[in-house]
């Protein structure tokens, strides 16, 4: 374990996920069509992840949201401009593959491991319902989870408070301790903590907390880790 804490987190109702990045390996795309890429395919994907949480951000605090799809595209778009890629079709048939990511290894394991404790899980996401439904299904993990939650619900992407208040009222649960939030974005983890979640970061790569207020409770190396603290 990352964190070297072991002791259970008390009081858990129900495990809410982040998708992107903690479920599902956002780099599926780029990673599948890296030969037709070339040398700038992994600048690409970096680039490309970078500017789509970027623009979640900025739409948010410009108060005009779009669905996480059109921000995908456009932060992709973005991307193969600055690094002067041209293909023909590179960018519909990366757009396609983002609707197919792979699941991480440890993800199903984890999941069926938290159902058969009895544990309610849920996702909220960034996604939309359609790109949500679509990856799962891909996945094969569309049973796996109690609820599937989108901003689409709230119109802001996170980390705002309205997005975590919406795992909440959705699963009825009226204290947010009461709910672990498993996220490897280091954002989503802190503002979820800030929030009052009991959160578990994921160390997907070897990482530190931001500089921004909020403490996970637990850092984990893999999901596996997860069902002995809950």
């Amino acid at each position: 374990m990352a964190g070297g804490d072991t002791t259970r987190l008390e009081g858990i109702q129900a495990c809410v996920f982040d998708a992107y990045g903690t479920l599902f390996n956002v780099a599926t795309p780029v990673e599948k069509l890296a030969a037709d890429i070339g040398e700038k395919a992994s600048e690409l994907g970096v680039l490309w992840r970078r500017k789509q949480l970027e623009y979640t951000w900025l739409r948010s605090l410009m108060g005009v949201h779009a669905d996480f799809w059109h921000v995908t595209r456009e932060a992709l778009d973005y991307a193969l401009k600055a690094l002067a890629i041209e293909e023909a079709g590179l960018a519909d048939e990366l757009m396609t593959l983002y609707l197919k990511l792979e699941p991480f290894p440890d993800a199903s394991e984890a999941l069926a491991a938290l159902r058969k404790k009895g544990r309610r899980t849920a996702i909220l996401s960034n996604g939309s319902p359609s790109m949500l439904d679509s990856i799962l299904r891909h996945a094969g993990l569309e049973r796996s989870f109690d609820m599937v939650l989108s901003v689409e619900d709230v119109g802001i992407y996170k980390p705002s408070r309205r997005v975590y208040r919406l795992a909440m009222q959705k699963l009825g649960i009226q204290d947010a301790p009461s709910i672990c939030f498993v996220s490897a974005n280091t954002w989503d983890a802190q503002a979820a903590a800030h929030f009052g979640f009991q959160v578990v970061r994921v160390a997907r790569i070897p990482t530190i907390d931001d500089g921004i207020p909020g403490k996970p409770a637990r850092v984990v190396e893999s999901l596996m880790e997860l069902p002995e603290l809950i």
